[in-house]
């Protein structure tokens, strides 16, 4: 009897500590590496907080990992699902193993970036347009001897994706199906903060660039650049680079049962809508103000009053200002 009783009493206490964040007034949110995720989440959490009377925690882990981690229950909420990135995501969705609540964004791009000044010039800088006729990525074409490889003058430079990243094999593609390797050199920086590096250093001296770079993004945020046109997105020929990219559906994600659990909270998820432009601009004031992820949150709902009104009920949205104060 004795034996029986310990059993009993072990198995309440692993189904307890089983039990998913659901059964609490805490919300788990998905801490996926990058910064604009974790600044979503520190918005919704201070809105949890305030409006609401929950707390909050983040869960770290690969986009794989957590993703089966939603599924299974261990986290409640990811505030940046980049959905084409999850192959199964869609088929999922469809048979009730995530919920969709919404969509964070979905006017992100990526592609070949040039600094707005090379088409247009800048009067303020003394700037003359270096490229005016420069529109379509083809267009490079005619314009070698402006982005010099310095390694070799004789060629243009363009810098591409990451070693790795699987948008640089198609970016390479796209390099070789439009016969840039004929007067351009396809160069691959070493890490993202490399690229970063050599796009903001040319910008800030005002000399011609080309590289490949994405939205949203604290450099997009801060720097003035212009994503170059290319033939319409079409699924069967992206791959091999002979389209634009198409913007990706990036949607805020909970596990099954969180809008039973959270019937509150998930309205508001179901309502929350930003855009590349505003989450570039949180991870801009971020980069120039060395803010954490909590103050840039607040110093965004203060900058963004507005948006309290569009995700909150009128009671709801006093709390967060009041918090705010």
């Amino acid at each position: 009897m004795k034996k029986l009783l310990l059993a009993v009493i072990l198995t309440m206490f692993v189904l307890v500590g089983c039990a998913p964040a659901s059964r609490t007034n805490a919300i788990i949110f998905t801490d996926a590496g990058w910064d604009s995720a974790k600044i979503h989440n520190n918005i919704a959490g201070f809105i949890a907080e305030a409006a609401f009377g929950l707390s909050w925690s983040e869960l770290p882990g690969s986009t794989p990992i957590t993703y089966e981690a939603i599924k299974n229950g261990e986290i409640d909420v990811h505030m940046e699902m980049w959905t084409d990135n999850i192959a199964p995501y869609r088929s999922d969705v469809a048979r009730g193993s995530i919920l969709e609540l919404g969509v964070n964004f979905d006017d992100n791009m990526q592609g070949f970036y040039v600094p707005r000044y090379v088409i247009e010039g800048d009067a303020s800088r003394g700037i003359e347009p270096m490229a005016p006729t420069l529109r379509y990525v083809i267009d490079l074409l005619d314009y070698a001897h402006l982005f010099t490889d310095d390694e070799n003058p004789n060629m243009g430079r363009i810098y591409g994706g990451i070693p790795g990243w699987a948008v640089d094999d198609i970016l390479f593609k796209k390099y070789m199906h439009l016969e840039l390797n004929e007067k351009y050199n396809y160069f691959r920086p070493g890490s993202d903060a490399a690229l970063a590096a050599a796009l903001t250093g040319a910008y800030e001296r005002g000399e011609p660039i080309v590289g490949y770079y994405w939205e949203p993004t604290w450099l997009m945020g801060k720097y003035d650049f212009v994503l170059l046109d290319d033939a319409p997105y079409n699924s069967a020929d992206f791959a091999e680079g002979k389209t634009a990219f198409a913007p990706v559906r990036v949607t805020i994600t909970a596990r099954p049962g969180f809008d039973t659990d959270f019937p509150e909270f998930a309205e508001f998820l179901s309502k929350y809508r930003t855009s590349s432009a505003l989450t570039s601009e949180a991870l801009t004031h971020m980069q120039d103000t060395g803010a954490n992820y909590r103050d840039t949150a607040i110093w965004f709902l203060k900058t963004h009053d507005y948006l309290l009104d569009e995700w909150l009920d009128a009671d709801k949205a006093a709390a967060v200002r009041e918090a705010l104060k």
